[in-house]
C-alpha cells in the first residue's frame, strides 16, 4: 500500500513538474478544439501540433488538477513551450481563442466587409471605416478612397476581441510582406506605379482560370493600353455597377463610372478586387506575346489572337464547340505586349460607346448574349460576334446586337 501510494505521489509530482516547466517561444500555433470534444481528444489535438509531448501525461495532469472538466471549444493560438498549467487554463477560460477567416483571391471589399464583420462580431460600419484608414492609404500612396486590392487574400486567425481596424491593418501588412521587391523594378520598366500594377493584377485575377494564362492575359491588356485601345474588361464593369451580378449585360456597358473600361481609356482608378501573389507576379512580368484579343472556352482556357478577324473566327469555333441549347462561352477581345515600352495607364478620357452604331436587326440567339468589343468567359458564356462598331479609339471593334452573358467568378 505504501509503495503504491509512493508511486502515485511520484507520478503526480512528475506530472505537475512537467506542467509548470517550459517557456513559450516562437510563433503561435493554431489548434482547433471541436465542439463537444473531450479533454482526451483535446490532448490528442495538442499533441498533433507539437504543443505537448505526451497526451497520456497531459490527461493525467488534467485529471489531477481538475482542469479536464470545463474546456471551451474553438480555435486557439498557443506557443510551443507553454507550460501545461497555462494551456489548461487557456482551454478552461477561453484565452487564446481566435476567430479564423479566409479571404479568397478575387474578393472585393463588398464581399470582404460583411464576412469580416461576422467573423469579428463587430458592426459592418466599423469595418467600412477601417478600410478607409487614411493612415494606411497615405503610407501605401493609394489614390482611391478605400483599401480595395490591398486587403490581402489569405487565411487569418484573429484573437477574440480584435477590432476591425486591427484586423484590416494586419491584412494590409500581409500585402506588404508578400510584395516582392523585384516588382519595383518591373514597375520602373513598365513605367507605371504600384497602384497601376495592383489594378492590373486585380483584373487578371478576375479573368484568369488557368495559372499559366495569367501572364498572357496581363500582356493582352498591356498591349491594348500601348495601342490606345480601351481595355473593355468585364470585371471593371461588374465593379462599376456597385453590386454583384452573375452576368454582365449589354445595357451594363453604359454604366457611367471611371471604372467602366468600355467607356474610359486606360486603367481604372484602382483595383477591382484583391489579387493574390500569382496575379501580382503576372502583372509585374507579362508574357512577351503579341496578342490583342482572347476568347474563353467552356473548359476555362482562353484562345488568344492577334487580329480581329482571327478573333472573330475563334469566337465562331468556340460557339460551334459549345453544346446546343446551352449559354455560349463568353468572349474577350484584348491585347498583349512584345516589349516593356511606356504605358499610359492614367488616361481617363471618356468616350461614350455609340450605341446607335450597333445593329438591332440581327436575330437574338436562344441563349443570352451581350455584344461588346471584348469578350471573356468563365467557361459558361460567350460573347457573339457582331456588327461593326467604331469606339473612337485607334481600334475598330465588332459587337453583336444580341446580349452576351458574363458570369462572375
Amino acid at each position: 500500500m505504501f509503495r503504491a501510494d509512493s508511486r502515485s505521489a511520484i507520478v503526480a509530482a512528475c506530472v505537475f513538474a512537467a506542467a509548470c516547466a517550459g517557456q513559450p517561444h516562437g510563433a503561435a500555433t493554431r489548434v482547433i478544439i471541436p465542439r463537444g470534444a473531450s479533454f482526451a481528444q483535446a490532448a490528442d489535438s495538442l499533441a498533433r501540433t507539437g504543443l505537448i509531448g505526451s497526451p497520456k501525461l497531459f490527461r493525467l495532469y488534467g485529471r489531477f488538477s481538475g482542469g479536464d472538466r470545463n474546456i471551451k471549444p474553438g480555435t486557439y493560438l498557443l506557443k510551443h513551450g507553454t507550460p501545461w498549467k497555462d494551456i489548461v487554463s487557456a482551454l478552461n477560460g477561453g484565452r487564446g481563442l481566435v476567430n479564423t477567416i479566409t479571404i479568397p483571391e478575387g474578393y472585393t471589399l463588398l464581399q470582404i466587409t460583411p464576412l469580416l464583420a461576422r467573423t469579428l462580431k463587430v458592426p459592418v460600419d466599423s469595418v467600412q471605416a477601417a478600410v478607409r484608414d487614411t493612415a494606411l492609404l497615405a503610407r501605401l500612396d493609394i489614390p482611391s478612397p478605400t483599401l480595395e486590392g490591398y486587403v490581402f487574400p489569405d487565411t487569418y486567425a484573429f484573437p477574440v476581441g480584435t477590432t476591425a481596424r486591427q484586423a484590416v491593418r494586419e491584412m494590409v501588412y500581409s500585402f506588404e510582406r508578400r510584395w516582392n521587391p523585384e516588382w519595383d523594378s518591373s514597375i520602373q520598366d513598365l513605367k507605371i506605379n504600384r497602384n497601376d500594377l495592383v489594378t492590373m493584377a486585380s483584373i487578371v485575377e478576375k479573368e484568369a482560370r488557368l495559372p499559366e494564362e495569367r501572364p498572357v492575359i496581363a500582356a493582352v491588356y498591356y498591349n491594348r493600353l500601348r495601342r490606345g485601345m480601351r481595355l473593355q474588361a468585364d470585371p471593371t464593369v461588374q465593379y462599376a455597377l456597385g453590386h454583384h451580378v452573375g452576368r454582365v449585360l449589354y445595357k451594363d456597358l453604359a454604366v457611367e463610372s471611371p471604372y467602366n473600361t468600355y467607356l474610359h481609356k486606360g486603367l481604372p482608378p484602382g483595383p477591382v478586387a484583391s489579387p493574390g501573389v500569382a496575379s501580382l507576379a503576372a502583372a509585374a512580368n507579362p508574357a512577351n506575346v503579341p496578342y490583342l484579343y482572347f476568347v474563353a472556352t467552356r473548359d476555362g482556357h482562353h484562345e488568344f489572337r492577334m487580329t480581329l478577324d482571327e478573333h472573330t473566327s475563334a469566337i465562331r469555333q468556340v460557339r460551334a464547340a459549345s453544346p446546343k441549347k446551352k449559354t455560349a462561352p463568353r468572349m474577350v477581345a484584348l491585347a498583349s505586349t512584345t516589349s516593356r515600352t511606356a504605358i499610359k495607364p492614367t488616361s481617363r478620357t471618356a468616350s461614350k460607346i455609340p450605341v446607335k452604331t450597333v445593329s438591332k436587326t440581327v436575330s437574338k440567339p436562344t441563349g443570352t448574349a451581350k455584344a461588346t468589343g471584348t469578350a471573356k468567359s468563365t467557361g459558361t458564356a460567350v460573347k457573339s460576334p457582331a456588327k461593326k462598331l467604331t469606339t473612337g479609339t485607334s481600334s475598330t471593334k465588332k459587337r453583336s446586337s444580341s446580349r452576351t452573358t458574363t458570369t462572375s467568378r
